[in-house]
């Protein structure tokens, strides 16, 4: 009985070379001319304009636009380094419903987080906030904020329950 090339374990990869007119996160960057396999090239990256082939013509048409495109990522890594800078060893506080032994009902967010620290003068955004697991205790946390590749900091994030805070209100 014959197999084919599949059950011997060989793999037919055919690969082609494109030139990125977009920065594709985990591909590479506007300009870059990167192997990829021909279907992702045909079926995806080209009909949507994120690639050209990788021709003399199509890489000396962008090399303008990758410099200058790779000064605008340079000033915005500044910029995100300055912010990690000031935001770090800063602190949250969050309030949340809780019960008397300081269980949340539910849990603290990245995004409660985030708004926390913007509402302080911080730049953060939502996505920077990286939770390790879930909060759900009343208490102090730490929480990583990665900004970008290689810019990260941490924060000190304080939850403290809600209704201690209503019911000092009610007997004052």
């Amino acid at each position: 009985m014959k197999t084919g090339n599949f059950d011997k374990g060989i793999k037919m990869a055919n690969v082609t070379k494109v030139l990125l007119c977009e920065d594709i996160e985990k591909l590479g960057w506007l300009g870059d001319v990167v192997e990829v396999k021909e279907g992702y090239a045909r079926n995806y990256l080209l009909p949507h304009g994120l690639a050209k082939m990788a021709t003399g013509a199509n890489i000396r048409a962008i090399a303008d636009e990758k410099a200058q495109r790779a000064e605008q990522r340079k000033t915005e890594h500044a910029r995100l380094e300055e912010a990690a800078k000031a935001v770090e060893g800063a602190e949250a506080v969050v309030a949340a419903k809780a019960n008397e032994q300081g269980h949340l009902f539910g849990s603290v967010t990245g995004r409660q987080i985030a708004a926390n620290l913007r509402e302080q003068g911080f730049e953060v955004p939502d996505e920077a906030v990286h939770l390790t697991g879930h909060i759900k205790e009343v208490g102090t946390h730490k929480v990583s904020l990665k900004f970008a590749e290689g810019v990260s900091c941490e924060v000190s994030v304080v939850v403290v329950a809600e209704q201690a805070e209503a019911g000092e209100a009610e007997e004052g």
